[in-house]
């Protein structure tokens, strides 16, 4: 059991402050910038000093610092060795030997990470993301949402929620219609046979090939769009029977859309991602349109134009048709009829939502016309964006039918390990691109734009995810060559002639609990990812500075190489990144 300090110290000040009149329940307990400091630090001296000294309880922030040191030091914490202040008010805490040496005792016998304080224990939460749309490539902006979405998920799990993931697939609308027509306008009617036969002539391809000839159909199709006015009518005429699941078209639509559900599923696999519920916009549209209808009678939406929108403007936001001019149901409208369909089906306590940050405008204003229809749903939905991928390259357009795709970008950072490290085998190099990908995705904070580079992800120096992977299997490698020899021969205690460099990283695996609540509280992976790169830093200077099985010290630092690796493993297991054997 591994237990949030921070958490356990926090609740003993607001102890200390409750009997001294300064009940505050905002008490934050962080770690210093520096180990070297202290192992944790609060400020709450400085943030309560008005009060103390208004109410004659202390004369200044160093003054009341230390009060609460003094009534801190009479609890008798065995897990507080040491209690100092520091001007103009901060207290720094260090942990003791003896607390220190349970706990990675406990890690090491367990050989796995179990958080002693399940802070969202039995909480539901709903986590919707990577959302892809048939007829479309899996480009890069969905593998960027489906690692958020899954590191996430595993982060809040963790802490011991019921996490249920979702996708939400926009199998209608235009971007259909074009792949639609441009299916059909490719499957050229040579023979004099019907379309249903033509299709099935098809299904003899591969899934590789199928794929192919749906990129180029939509690709097709959103030129023909753009670029000849006749086809662009006949692509609204067709998005208007697809709504209507008319005959003429269902075969080449329903091909198409299984097709693309099946590849999607070889690409979540290969993520690591099981969804445990599927969202199509053709189920939720109706309901949609049905709740912006009934709520356009309430005031809440309005006509314009022959389309019906959210007033945006009316709540410092902008306009949004939801239902336009066809009487089709927008993105926007779809969404409404969703909310519901996913509590109906999982009664959270909390929904988040994964998408880019491009449109963070329109989900303000999803949000604000959902908490006027349905306000216990709004106040627990919570919208996650992150940043834009990017290659030197620059960014690409799918009309044009060049875009990087998510799989692309997959494969060509494992065709580049293969040829760096040629030794490498084939399992082990999907699981470095794999870690090479995801941790160069993951360790930017979210909101920000990440421009992709070959050379450093999958670099084995440096802060990469092959970097701690290397980390990892170094860790092992040591312990491998323990042969037979049993580790319960050692018994597990801290010499006295340890050193600052044994020293600190035993600190830092005791932190790891603290890690994964914040970058979970703050749905924040590239803290844990910071975390990670500190402990296999630290492990590699331990490492190249002295010796582990040669040593008259070696149960000792066979036990910390031992703790390290389990850490890391179970970080990085969290980030969504395999660890392989052998690198």
């Amino acid at each position: 059991m591994i237990l949030d300090v921070s958490e356990h110290i926090a609740d003993q000040l607001i102890y200390i402050l409750i009997g001294l009149g300064l009940f505050d329940k905002n008490v934050k307990v962080t770690h210093p910038t520096s180990l070297k400091h202290a192992d944790y630090t609060t400020s709450i001296a400085m943030q309560l000093s008005v009060d103390a000294i208004k109410n004659n309880i202390a004369s200044s922030s160093l003054d009341l610092a230390e009060i609460i040191k003094e009534r801190y030091l009479a609890l008798n914490d065995e897990i507080i060795d040491e209690i100092n202040v520091v001007n103009p008010g901060f207290i720094n805490f260090w942990l003791s030997k003896k607390f220190i040496s349970t706990s990675i005792g406990l890690l090491i016998d367990n050989k796995q990470i179990d958080l002693a304080i399940k802070t969202r224990n039995r909480e539901k939460i709903m986590i919707e993301f990577t959302d892809t749309n048939p007829f479309k490539e899996f480009h890069i902006g969905h593998l960027y949402s489906n690692i958020v979405g899954e590191s996430l998920s595993r982060l809040l799990e963790a802490q011991g929620a019921n996490v249920r993931r979702v996708i939400y697939q926009g199998d209608v609308g235009m971007h259909v219609a074009k792949a639609v027509w441009g299916f059909m306008q490719n499957l050229e009617n040579k023979s004099g046979q019907d379309l249903v036969l033509r299709i099935a002539n098809l299904e003899e391809k591969s899934l590789h090939e199928k794929i192919k000839f749906l990129g180029d159909a939509y690709s097709y199709g959103s030129r023909a769009f753009e670029d000849d006015s006749q086809a662009a009518e006949q692509i609204k005429v067709l998005n208007k029977k697809i709504y209507d699941k008319d005959i003429e078209v269902m075969p080449a639509y329903n091909v198409g859309r299984e097709w693309s559900l099946k590849y999607f599923e070889t690409i979540y696999a290969r993520l690591g991602t099981k969804f445990d519920n599927y969202y199509f916009e053709s189920e939720v549209g109706p309901e949609g349109s049905k709740i912006v209808k009934e709520y356009q009678l309430k005031g809440i939406f309005e006509e314009s134009d022959g389309a019906i929108i959210f007033p945006g403007e009316k709540y410092g936001l902008h306009n949004r048709v939801f239902i336009n001019s066809l009487g089709l149901p927008t993105y926007e409208a779809k969404e409404l009829g969703l909310a519901p369909r996913k509590y109906k089906d999982f009664s959270y306590d909390m929904s988040v939502i994964v998408t880019g940050n491009e449109i963070n405008e329109y989900f303000r204003v999803l949000l604000k016309a959902l908490e006027l229809i349905y306000p216990d749903i709004a106040v627990k939905t919570k919208h996650i964006s992150h940043g834009m991928v990017r290659i030197p390259e620059g960014k690409m357009s799918s009309r044009k039918g060049n875009v990087i795709t998510g799989e692309w970008l997959l494969d060509e950072s494992m065709h580049q390990i293969q040829d760096r490290y040629v030794k490498m085998s084939e399992d082990s190099s999907e699981k470095v691109a794999l870690g090479a990908v995801k941790y160069s995705l993951l360790k930017f904070s979210l909101g920000s734009d990440v421009l992709f580079n070959f050379d450093e992800s999958i670099s084995l120096d440096g802060n990469s995810g092959p970097y701690l992977q290397y980390a990892y299997v170094r860790t092992q490698s040591i312990l491998a060559r323990l042969e037979i020899e049993s580790m319960d021969k050692f018994i597990f205690q801290i010499p006295e002639s340890s050193s600052k460099d044994e020293l600190l990283l035993l600190r830092m695996i005791i932190q790891y609990a603290d890690v994964i609540n914040e970058s979970a509280n703050m749905f924040s992976p590239h803290i844990l990812c910071t975390y990670l790169f500190s402990l296999a830093q630290q492990f590699n200077i331990f490492y190249q500075k002295h010796k582990i099985l040669e040593s008259d010290q070696r149960g000792f630092r066979i036990h910390l190489t031992t703790a390290v690796g389990i850490v890391l493993r179970d970080g990085l297991k969290i980030l969504g990144i395999p660890v392989p054997e052998k690198m």
